[in-house]
């Protein structure tokens, strides 16, 4: 019988099988690095054989028109425009795109909030540290309410000075569902681009890109959307097309995006080539039936975790919406309350509970960061629930 608190979903027949990963072990941070469907390895395999078959062919018979046909595959499953959109390494490397194209100038800004991905605030420092740009935090309460938050940008911003909001989708270290619509449109009043990462989004979420009106959108395909790793997309909006200068010049440089960020000579294009296989066993699986259990499954997993170390369901922060397949759980006061400390609890719980988590530092304390996938099953939960608070009180 229901108690109202989350409940494991059925598990998805043959799920499992799909994967290659290590039965030892528990496998409860899909958000960090993904897994790759067995078919999507083999699908990039032979495009590697073929690779090495005849490289010269590989490289100079249709392989740009190759890339194409699968961007506006990707592209579409995702609702962005594919003229619009670039395949690009990673989203980290499309805000370093964004970041260059800008134009920034000293006395210039770029807004971030405190929930932002720190890579990303690294390359922010690194172009005002270029540029002479700076750059703001601003500082975004755990539970605030979205009309909170899209007050809080709007006091930030400063119009004509500030050139570049950026805001995540969901957000990295606290698993949260941020309004990036309204935080969008709020910034287009203030005359102010808007960069949303969304690294998590794809697979994820159903919300079309083209449907945020953002300036730019940076996501990765290899987390939610099975896609090989090094596969994610930069979509611009048109105003700006024109305005985009790639990391690399290359032979495409006068063709104009999205294929001057695309092409890098002998780049190893095989992951993007094989991603529209990931789709298809997304697809096969069923999109939205992937979407409701693997946020249920992310939901349970915080309940359980959360009980066991005592927290109450007021403790255990909501994800601000339903397809979230994520979710943090404070950990005792004191634990991973630096990076550094917090890496070496992740490690220590790999090794001593043969369980990958997440573990952040935010806002002064440590989170658990659990994700949910279709290989995941309630049991792996429990486990982890029954046995860290005897491992965390080894360390309090």
């Amino acid at each position: 019988m229901s108690t109202g608190q989350p409940q494991p979903p059925d598990p998805l027949p043959g799920a499992r099988l799909l994967f290659s990963l290590d039965p030892a072990v528990a496998h409860l941070n899909h958000g960090s690095y993904g897994s790759v469907p067995i078919s999507v390895q083999r699908a990039q395999q032979r495009l590697r054989d073929e690779t090495e078959a005849n490289p010269q062919r590989f490289f100079t018979r249709g392989l740009v028109d190759r890339i194409s046909h699968s961007r506006r595959h990707l592209a579409t499953f995702l609702g962005a425009a594919p003229d619009s959109t670039a395949l690009i390494g990673n989203a980290t490397t499309g805000t370093a795109i964004v970041l260059q194209s800008l134009g920034l100038q000293r006395g210039d800004e770029i807004v971030c909030t405190d929930q932002g991905y720190g890579a990303v605030r690294l390359a922010v420092e690194r172009e005002c540290g270029r540029t002479g740009a700076v750059s703001r935090t601003l500082p975004l309460p755990l539970r605030a309410t979205d009309t909170e938050i899209v007050e809080i940008v709007r006091a930030g911003l400063r119009p004509g000075r500030t050139k570049l909001l950026i805001v995540d989708q969901i957000t990295s270290p606290t698993a949260r569902l941020l309004p990036v619509t309204a935080i969008a449109a709020t910034a287009r009043e203030h005359g102010v681009a808007v960069l949303v990462d969304a690294a998590h989004a794809p697979g994820m979420l159903s919300m079309p890109v083209d449907a945020i009106g953002a300036d730019f959108w940076v996501g990765n395909l290899h987390k939610w959307a099975y896609a090989p790793r090094g596969t994610a997309v930069l979509v611009v909006a048109p105003a700006w097309g024109e305005r985009i200068e790639p990391l690399v010049v290359s032979w495409e440089q006068e063709s104009g995006f999205p294929l001057n960020a695309e092409w890098q000579a002998t780049l190893d294009y095989t992951s993007w080539l094989a991603a529209p296989v990931g789709l298809h066993t997304l697809r096969t699986l069923g999109v939205d039936r992937v979407r409701t259990h693997n946020a249920a499954l992310a939901a349970y997993g915080q309940r359980v975790v959360g009980e066991a170390l005592g927290l109450s369901p007021a403790d255990l922060p909501d994800p601000g919406g339903p397809e979230v397949a994520m979710r943090i759980i404070p950990l005792p006061a004191g634990l991973a309350t630096t990076v550094a400390d917090a890496t070496a609890l992740r490690l220590h719980i790999a090794d001593a509970l043969a369980t990958e988590v997440a573990v952040n530092a935010w806002g002064g304390r440590g989170w658990l960061r659990l994700s949910g996938q279709v290989y995941n099953r309630a049991d792996e939960y429990d486990r982890l629930a029954h046995r860290l608070p005897a491992l965390l009180a080894t360390l309090t």
